[in-house]
């Protein structure tokens, strides 16, 4: 059987969605065996959102606890200068623009938020 996967690019700065979206649809959709693997892409307010915000960095932790894999876009963490915060939380950083382009380019399942 082909293994599931589902990837939400997420780039919102909103706590708000974070939690409620994001951080509760990843976390059961892992847990509840929706998808085999389920990955996060930190991308742009999102990277200054976790730095910044201290629940943000709970259900970041949660949600890499659950078993859903976090990365994150090494460009916006230097340029808004927290790449040392996503990193302390166990958020693996590279430069995405070549790993998105392939994500998109594939039938893999892709939400962005």
């Amino acid at each position: 059987m082909k293994k599931s996967e589902l990837n939400v690019l997420w780039t919102s700065g909103d706590p708000i969605t974070s939690e409620h979206f994001l951080f509760l649809y990843t976390v059961n959709a892992k847990k509840r065996g929706w998808f085999d693997q389920v990955n996060i892409i930190v991308w742009g307010a999102s990277a200054k959102l976790i730095a910044e915000n201290k629940d943000i960095q709970a259900l970041v932790i949660e949600a890499l606890d659950a078993g859903v894999s976090i990365s994150g876009c090494l460009h916006c963490a230097q340029s808004l200068g927290v790449e040392n915060d996503l990193r302390r939380l166990g958020i693996d950083l590279l430069y995405m623009g070549e790993p998105l382009s392939d994500l998109l380019k594939s039938d893999a399942k892709l939400i962005t938020i």
